[in-house]
């Protein structure tokens, strides 16, 4: 449970007219904000879970066409960084390698004199060394070596070499963009992140919750009498826009880049947690309004309101996009609504 500090002495009415004055404020500030950052040059923090973080920085530069933060979305796209599961394909363990293609790829990563498709030890440096020796392949197709390195991973290296280029297959274009997409919620920003063009219609809708009681599970349907948990508010607040959020916290964590403390916007996901080295342990979302506020369904017994994010248990923010959500894996919820 959120532990929250209560602002005292605003109204429901002054707090709205505050939200206005901070929205307005800080998108003044940004609107000189370039939308570039340059090279990403690590791994945001968190985003990977602290006991595998070493392992996707050492393996993610095994070459040169394979980065950190691809790696880590192919991962998270594949297992959710769950070293025991098992697909309905019989894909196993965190890289969800088939027990045919891990006898001719697998590795022995920990160099421990064996080769254990369950261990992320030697799963994470097999599934580096699988993309690397799949880039190879198709080192001299035109393109991007990257996209095509994804593609030869979904659709096979000869499909990429016949076509030359990612192949006209529905399945595999998605991968590439999914894959390409999600890395950005693994990178770590150089410079400045783009603003966000929903944002706003974000900030209303949750503004207009404010006072509601909160309610765990709540997706805010009228059978719950208009009330939402955590998650459940910022899903809404963003459906509104378009954006299909999914339901609980740590898996919205994904669905864009983050920005750092200093350059968050108006409509910023702000996350919460007592593990601050592992995204997957999330367990609290509020929407950013500005000047170190958030709007919030705390938890039960409160209501909907604003609450400072500058709080020991702050985990970091994602500035949510369109694409970045739509790249998020579908797959049970495991996190915590809240």
């Amino acid at each position: 449970m959120r532990r929250f500090w209560v602002i005292s002495g605003i109204s429901f009415g002054a707090c709205l007219c505050f939200v206005a004055l901070l929205v307005v404020g800080t998108y003044s500030a940004a609107a000189g904000i370039a939308t570039g950052g340059g090279r990403p040059v690590g791994l945001a923090q968190g985003a990977v879970p602290g006991k595998y973080q070493a392992l996707v920085q050492k393996w993610g530069v095994l070459c040169p066409t394979l980065s950190p933060a691809v790696l880590a979305a192919q991962l998270y796209s594949e297992s959710g960084w769950d070293p025991h599961i098992v697909s309905p394909a019989d894909a196993r363990g965190i890289a969800q390698f088939i027990p045919g293609t891990w006898a001719t790829h697998g590795i022995d990563g920990d160099g421990d004199g064996d080769r254990d498709i369950w261990d992320p030890n030697d799963a994470i440096p097999s599934a580096a060394s699988y993309d690397c020796e799949l880039a190879r392949y198709v080192r001299r197709v035109p393109g991007d070596p990257v996209t095509n390195m994804l593609a030869a991973y979904n659709a096979g290296p000869g499909a990429v070499m016949q076509h030359q280029g990612v192949p006209p297959f529905r399945e595999t274009q998605g991968y590439v963009k999914a894959i390409t997409t999600l890395a950005k919620s693994f990178e770590r920003p150089v410079g400045r992140v783009a603003p966000s063009q929903q944002a706003a219609g974000a900030i209303y809708f949750a503004q207009k919750q404010l006072g509601t009681p909160y309610l765990w599970g709540g997706n805010g349907t009228p059978d719950q009498d208009g009330r939402f948990d955590c998650s459940g508010l910022t899903k809404a607040a963003y459906e509104t826009v378009g954006i299909e959020l999914p339901r609980v916290a740590n898996d919205q964590y994904n669905a864009g880049p983050h920005p750092s403390r200093d350059q968050l916007l108006p409509g910023d996901l702000v996350f919460f947690s007592d593990d601050l080295t592992n995204s997957r342990e999330i367990r609290h979302v509020g929407l950013y309004v500005g000047g170190g506020y958030m709007i919030n369904a705390p938890y039960t017994g409160a209501v909907i309101r604003f609450d400072k994010i500058d709080t020991p248990d702050y985990f970091g923010a994602t500035r949510v996009t369109k694409d970045g959500a739509e790249a998020l894996p579908a797959r049970p919820a495991t996190g915590r609504a809240s």
